[in-house]
């Protein structure tokens, strides 16, 4: 039985900012019994305040503390590697989490690649593109593929850090989900036990990926949700194999 419940948050406890149905009376109740509950998120829309917001206005009360983003993930990258000048390709509701770096189109030491939604412009590739050319390093805060709207799926960042990889030659350095070294902080945010037992820790996500194969790499045990960007055909080609699988997280406490 774990310890600890890891969640993830768009398409795992709500969708396009709506909670998704029982996911926060199933937070609720897993606190309730004792279950220590943290949150990951690849999401490098908005903030880690803006997140605390977002989740208290679905009805799921949390701290900054308990949130790990990729985001965050990627300012101590950042900061470890000695980089000050960085060029951000993310909205601008995320750049506080990058306050501590100046944020600049001239020479830039590094290209950090987010998600932009619909605003991604062949003219913002191509100058991303120069930069890598010049120098300047590719860190991806994730390579989620896609994503679940209330339009239907939509391309998340990964496909465009490909498309800059394979442009420029370079690998890029993964930040977010499923990193192992994403996933080894946010057990450190649960306490050092986690890190010596992650078999204790559940993660819970709709992404095959970055939740599943990611977090089980690492040791811990995943439940797969069918909500979000869940789709049964990519299960069955996938070849990842959830330790546990349910409707939504509305059923965990049940089966937990």
């Amino acid at each position: 039985m774990p310890k600890a419940v890891l969640f993830d948050l768009d398409g795992t406890l709500y969708e396009s900012g709506v909670p998704l149905p029982g996911a926060p009376d199933a937070v609720a109740t897993l606190r309730a019994r004792g279950y220590q509950v943290g949150f990951v998120t690849n999401t490098t829309s908005r903030s880690r305040r803006l997140l605390v917001e977002r989740l208290a206005g679905c009805g799921v009360p949390a701290r900054e503390d308990e949130i790990c983003t990729a985001l965050r993930a990627g300012a101590e990258h950042l900061a470890a590697e000695g980089f000050t000048r960085v060029s951000a390709l993310v909205p601008q509701a995320a750049l506080e989490d990058l306050a501590a770096f100046e944020i600049t189109e001239q020479d830039p030491q590094a290209v950090v690649v987010g998600d932009l939604d619909d605003r991604w412009t062949f003219a913002i590739l191509n100058r991303a593109f120069g930069h890598l050319m010049r120098g300047a390093e590719l860190i991806a805060l994730s390579r989620d593929r896609y994503w679940q709207t209330a339009e239907g799926l939509m391309l998340d960042c990964g496909p465009f850090v490909a498309a800059l990889e394979y442009a420029a030659g370079k690998q890029a350095y993964v930040c977010g989900k499923p990193s192992a070294e994403f996933y080894r902080t946010a057990l450190a945010s649960l306490g050092a036990w986690a890190l010596e037992r992650p078999d204790e820790v559940l993660m819970v996500g709709d992404d095959l990926w970055g939740d599943i194969r990611g977090a089980q790499e690492v040791g811990l045990r995943a439940c797969l949700v069918r909500t979000g960007k869940y789709r049964e055909e990519a299960l069955a080609g996938s070849g990842v194999l959830p330790d546990i699988v349910v409707a939504g997280a509305a059923e965990l406490p049940e089966v937990l």
